[in-house]
């Protein structure tokens, strides 16, 4: 996700702001350390203009490494 992030030129903290969040829950996604729920995931890949099903595919491929 941070790639994703930052490929949108977004900070965590804006990335939080676009989506209603807080900017540590934003950092623990990006660290796999908290699970995001799907109301989550349909709002951050909004803000990434993706798919939430395109953005769980590259997150899946990038913890598969």
């Amino acid at each position: 996700m941070r790639t994703l992030r930052k490929q949108k030129s977004f900070s965590q903290e804006r990335l939080a702001h676009i989506c209603d969040l807080d900017r540590t829950f934003i950092s623990l996604l990006e660290r796999g350390k908290r699970q995001p729920s799907l109301k989550t995931i349909f709002t951050i890949s909004e803000a990434l203009s993706l798919s939430p099903s395109e953005l769980i595919k590259l997150v899946e491929e990038e913890f598969s490494q």
